[in-house]
């Protein structure tokens, strides 16, 4: 019998990005019966520009594997090269392709359409085919469908105005004047690609850009000693300012943290920087901090932007204004089973091995960033994520809990939740 027309599984996954294609690999090497759902990759594949890198160590890009053998210095050995910093994305994407070939994890390409809650049961429907239930179900959607559009650009037409997630390429714009609006990782390195394609760009931010790193920086004499202190301070993981970093490597403790305590940690961690090797990429972007808020204005085929005084025409404005999570815009989780899920601005309140205060409903990835801390927010976190939420399944497939929803003995260190 084919996967396909199996009716029930043990745990249903649902994305395949690095955090859904890591928990299968480690359920299915503990003896778990679980199937995945969704287009491997997808969101790298084509919700980011082509010729981007990432930002993160080549020690923190590795999508954790539980037998800790398909890595990315693994991936170089068998293709007979070695990688350095920064890691392009195309390579990564096909380390991702590799790595999901060798872990024999099979992903279903179906797009899931509603999950409910039927009895003990989750119930998946889909666009096409037959529904699948599952005892216990991981959302591992990653940042789908969470882009922040800043409130003036609402509703302005796609052609005119689009955010950085809803390209995988850029040279559609060549010779075309564009605004970049955000100026962290992903805002600096798209002004960069634009420029680089031939277009005319201008970067706006509301505060000086932070640079980490000193590559492209020949201008500080004092890079070198910068360097060795950062290279004694820094984690594996590299997420965070220094002392910081080391409470980031270490979600377990950062779920115990008070909620306000946790959420200025994490936003601590997670302020817009960016990869010193992107500053010299920028030498024909006009860069330029704005205090007040954008006005735009639609005229027929081009935008005017007005701040601080200021108006200039663009052909189009594109947003790097980062991501904000909210599961209800995620569109597949049933309002019923949505209405009974307790969340904190959007995201869900996670207990131990990332399970929501319905009993066998788990999130990770940056679904998880409220509860764990901004190691979620990286490939690097695939491996606690997995590791943790594997303990948890198989610790309880044994003794199966009657109870349809998480006590608050789960949460231990945190308020209580409220009864769904």
């Amino acid at each position: 019998m084919k996967t396909s027309d199996r009716s029930h599984c043990e745990v249903a996954v649902v994305g395949a990005g690095p955090y859904g294609l890591a928990v299968a690999a480690h359920l299915r090497r503990a003896g778990v019966e679980t199937r995945v759902f969704g287009d491997p990759m997808s969101f790298w594949r084509k919700r980011m520009p082509k010729g981007m890198y990432l930002r993160s160590p080549l020690s923190a890009s590795d999508i954790a594997d539980p037998g800790d053998a398909l890595t990315l210095e693994a991936y170089a050995r068998k293709r007979g090269t070695t990688f350095t910093y920064p890691l392009p994305l195309d390579e990564f994407l096909r380390y991702a392709q590799w790595r999901l070939a060798e872990s024999g994890v099979e992903v279903e390409a179906r797009e899931v359409r509603a999950i409910e809650k039927k009895g003990r049961n989750f119930r998946l429907s889909f666009v096409d085919g037959a529904p699948v239930s599952a005892y216990r179900v991981v959302i591992a959607t990653g940042l789908a469908n969470q882009e922040h559009r800043p409130a003036p650009f609402l509703g302005l037409p796609r052609e005119l105005v689009s955010h950085s997630c809803e390209h995988e390429d850029f040279a559609r714009f060549a010779g075309k004047r564009v605004a970049v609006v955000g100026a962290g990782q992903s805002g600096c390195e798209s002004a960069a690609l634009l420029s680089e394609v031939g277009a005319d760009v201008d970067l706006f931010s509301r505060e000086p850009i932070r640079w980490i790193g000193s590559e492209g920086s020949a201008e500080n004499a004092a890079a070198p000693v910068k360097d060795l202190l950062r290279s004694l301070t820094r984690t594996k993981n590299g997420v965070g300012p220094f002392p910081l970093n080391y409470l980031a490597d270490r979600p377990d403790l950062v779920r115990l943290l008070p909620d306000g305590l946790r959420g200025d940690f994490t936003e601590r961690c997670l302020r817009p920087a960016v990869a010193g090797w992107v500053k010299p990429r920028l030498s024909n972007v006009t860069c330029q901090i704005v205090e007040s808020d954008f006005r735009p204005e639609v005229s027929q085929s081009e935008i005017r932007l007005r701040a601080d005084n200021q108006t200039k025409t663009y052909d189009h404005v594109l947003l790097s204004t980062g991501y904000r999570i909210d599961i209800a815009r995620l569109g597949f989780i049933a309002p019923e089973l949505l209405r009974r899920i307790r969340c904190a601005e959007g995201s869900p309140v996670l207990a131990t091995g990332f399970e929501a205060t319905v009993r066998g409903l788990h999130f990770v990835g940056s679904n998880a960033v409220y509860s764990f801390g901004p190691l979620m927010r990286f490939v690097a976190g695939t491996r606690y994520a997995a590791r943790h939420l594997t303990q948890t399944v198989v610790a309880r497939r044994t003794a199966l809990d009657p109870q349809d929803s998480v006590g608050a003995s789960d949460f231990a260190g945190r308020s209580a939740p409220s009864s769904p």
